[in-house]
């Protein structure tokens, strides 16, 4: 296996951020065939309450996470199904404000919605990001009563990069290997719904790209620290789909028409559906990879959300 993973998340590939994936660049890039798209920034609806900046976690190393959080107003004893919102950015790049607009939306709706950052690759390897969003989970659990969270309802949602690591958060529920001893221990990182928005599901799949480094650099062999030729263990252990089993939680997909952003999809939803888990796939023909960031996507990329998450977490 190589590095623990331990020394491993201490090993930064660079000081500086990447700051290359932004809404901007992304709207930029998708105008040049589809020039007619906005950015996604609905009203915020009057319901919704949010603190924001506050530190979730502080690693062993001296860095504080933070995340933001956007709730409705709740009357007493009310509890909400809970979402954390996971950005993308190839590991490496993105920031938690790109989907603020989708976590107030979700909010609005009578969910209490998280967005929180995460070390990426510039500053730790994997599997950094994993251990410190199921500790933004444990936080979550931690603050339930403050937010009026229910915490036998929390889902996590993720786009792109943030896909791979909402589905790989939600398949290793209860796996030691991706917990840390360190903030709020004491409470459970499991999720009970996966929300995956054109995420990797198998890095080491015919569909995949990750990993081909004839041209540049890939996403994942920056975030790994070594490329796929040197090994494929970690790129395996990386992937939903090693994880599923009976215990895996209900799965929507959410896909462009990109296929190798979604790779594993297909194979995943078979396993699924041989332990009985539910599961639901919708795609947007010719849509770009960064769809949800825009209009007209991201309004029914919010229902399909929606609708998934109250199917799944049906009022008690």
């Amino acid at each position: 296996m190589g590095l623990s993973f331990a020394s491993r998340a201490q090993q930064p590939a660079s000081t500086l951020p990447d700051t290359s994936f932004t809404v901007h660049s992304a709207l930029q890039k998708a105008r040049k065939q589809h020039p007619n798209i906005t950015v996604a920034q609905p009203a915020v609806p009057a319901n919704v309450r949010n603190q924001t900046n506050l530190s979730y976690c502080t690693t062993p190393e001296g860095r504080a996470l933070q995340l933001d959080v956007f709730y409705p107003k709740a009357k007493r004893k009310q509890r909400f199904p809970a979402v954390l919102l996971i950005h993308g950015g190839g590991w490496r790049s993105g920031n938690r404000l790109q989907h603020v607009p989708m976590a107030q939306q979700l909010a609005g709706r009578g969910y209490v919605a998280v967005t929180a950052e995460y070390r990426l690759s510039t500053e730790a390897k994997y599997p950094a990001a994993v251990q410190d969003l199921k500790a933004a989970v444990r936080w979550m659990r931690a603050n339930a009563q403050q937010y009026a969270i229910d915490t036998t309802r929390i889902a996590v949602w993720g786009f792109s990069a943030g896909g791979q690591l909402a589905s790989l958060l939600g398949t290793t529920n209860g796996n030691p290997l991706f917990d840390t001893p360190y903030c709020y221990p004491k409470h459970s990182s499991a999720v009970q719904a996966i929300v995956d928005v054109d995420g990797i599901l198998a890095f080491i799949h015919p569909e995949s790209g990750e990993g081909d480094d004839s041209k540049s650099t890939s996403a994942a062999t920056y975030w790994f620290g070594s490329p796929r030729s040197a090994g494929t263990a970690l790129w395996e252990q990386a992937s939903a789909l090693t994880h599923v089993s009976a215990q895996t939680p209900p799965m929507l997909f959410i896909n462009s028409s990109v296929d190798r952003m979604h790779a594993g999809r297909d194979d995943l939803r078979q396993k699924l559906s041989s332990y009985g888990i539910y599961s639901e796939m919708h795609r947007f023909a010719d849509a770009p990879h960064t769809f949800p960031l825009f209009n007209p996507w991201f309004e029914p990329t919010l229902k399909h959300t929606v609708d998934f998450l109250n199917r799944v977490f049906r009022p008690r």
